[in-house]
């Protein structure tokens, strides 16, 4: 079963401590981009997946594409 991207980043999010701003800022997008991008209301692309994945010292196929599992990490 795939897991909601929204669930997972909000969830790695918080877990970090970051709000949405914080993490636009390291992106160096604007944050309602990013929350596009969260909500999947924007298409995220492979190379934007590597730069949230990287922000959570995480593999971005742990981030959007494995199971609910790595949503704990």
């Amino acid at each position: 079963m795939r897991k909601s991207r929204y669930i997972t980043l909000t969830k790695l999010r918080k877990k970090n401590h970051l709000s949405m701003a914080e993490i636009a800022d390291q992106l160096q997008i604007s944050t309602a981009y990013y929350c596009q991008l969260e909500t999947k209301k924007k298409r995220l692309s492979y190379d934007m997946a590597i730069k949230i994945a990287n922000i959570f010292h995480l593999m971005p196929d742990d981030v959007f594409f494995d199971d609910e599992k790595n949503a704990e990490k």
